[in-house]
């Protein structure tokens, strides 16, 4: 099993948006950068993310899981597009920031530290446990 962060404007897609669309899920559309298209061509049914707030958020509220491996962005006619279908699997119980990830020196080397502005971006196994720990959660 693999582990990804969903980055979204809650004013666009928000965490309540996700959970509201149930075990059907939702595609993880409207992705134009080829570094996060690639990414989500890696990922694989029952990979984890963690969905976070952009924004003035800037927060992971929440744990989702991979539905469906890439496929055509329905947003979209051209070929290049590909996309990912999530669901919601749980809040987290505590919201972690980007502040509160940026002072845990263990999460120095995180891709959402290091490059905040990429949209899916993939998390090591340990940066999972140690965001899952300090946001209340088991995975």
């Amino acid at each position: 099993m693999a582990y990804w962060l969903f980055k979204s404007e809650p004013s666009t897609w928000s965490w309540d948006d996700q959970v509201a669309k149930g075990e059907i899920g939702e595609e993880w559309d409207g992705v134009r950068n080829y570094q996060a298209r690639n990414f989500m061509r890696q990922m694989s049914v029952g990979d984890l993310g963690f969905f976070y707030h952009s924004q003035k958020e800037r927060a992971v509220v929440g744990i989702v899981e991979v539905i469906a491996e890439a496929h055509p962005d329905s947003t979209t006619e051209d070929e290049r597009w590909e996309c990912v279908d999530i669901k919601a699997v749980k809040s987290v119980k505590t919201p972690i920031t980007l502040d509160d990830i940026k002072a845990d020196e263990r999460l120095s080397e995180m891709v959402l530290v290091r490059n905040s502005r990429l949209s899916v971006q993939p998390v090591t196994a340990q940066e999972w446990q140690i965001i899952c720990d300090m946001a209340g959660v088991s995975d």
